[in-house]
């Protein structure tokens, strides 16, 4: 019995010691996080504040300032050359780039975005009727997906700085397609309150090489 009181005497301090340093490393881990939460947060607090200035554009304020940014895309050599140019459907009042699937669908070869469970493939527009809702709820092509080069990429954002760096919906799928897109031109275009001063980024995310905005075009 002796000996049983004496290993549970020792075993206290083991124990505590264990849990202390237990303690500790949890502690460390948690405060390698907060950059993380403080960056998370802050992109989570622009999102909102810019998603919900754009939707108080009116229809009217909408299509004149998206057909500025058009006739600057428009006016681009690398998109009057290009041959492949990958568009998107807008949602919640971003740029409307409708448009140029009527003007270009004989010169060029559309894409739409197209998500799914392991990122983001562009697969070529071929009329309405080939289309279908994805899994946001976005109007997506039902046509396979397009395997040669893109020479162009349009990307819609919630916000940009002047150092090309985007804040997007959310979901990484840009970021992880156009990081694959080393032959294409990447222009991100959106409205001028969109233009802040600086966007907070992670590593993995994807810089433009032009944006488009009503007043102007930053070339990066």
């Amino acid at each position: 019995m002796q000996i049983c009181k004496k290993s549970s005497t020792f075993a206290a301090p083991i124990k505590n010691t264990y849990c202390i340093m237990l303690f500790e490393s949890n502690i460390k881990d948690l405060l390698s996080l907060l950059p993380q939460c403080r960056l998370h947060r802050a992109k989570q607090r622009m999102r909102e504040l810019l998603i919900q200035k754009r939707r108080m554009l009116s229809a009217e304020e909408r299509t004149a300032q998206s057909e500025l940014i058009l006739s600057q895309l428009e006016k681009m050599t690398a998109f009057r050359e290009a041959k492949t140019v990958l568009l998107y459907y807008p949602k919640n009042n971003e740029v409307d780039v409708l448009p140029l699937f009527k003007r270009y669908k004989r010169d060029k070869v559309l894409l739409l975005p197209v998500t799914h469970r392991n990122g983001m493939t562009a697969n070529p527009y071929e009329g309405n009727d080939k289309m279908h809702r994805g899994k946001v709820g976005i109007p997506e092509p039902t046509t396979p997906p397009f395997e040669g080069n893109i020479d162009v990429i349009i990307v819609p954002a919630v916000a940009f700085d002047k150092e090309g760096n985007r804040l997007g919906r959310g979901g990484g799928y840009y970021d992880r397609f156009l990081k694959k897109q080393t032959h294409a031109t990447i222009i991100g275009v959106g409205y001028d309150f969109q233009l802040v001063d600086e966007v907070p980024v992670r590593k993995h995310d994807q810089k433009m090489h032009r944006i488009i905005l009503p007043s102007q075009t930053i070339q990066v």
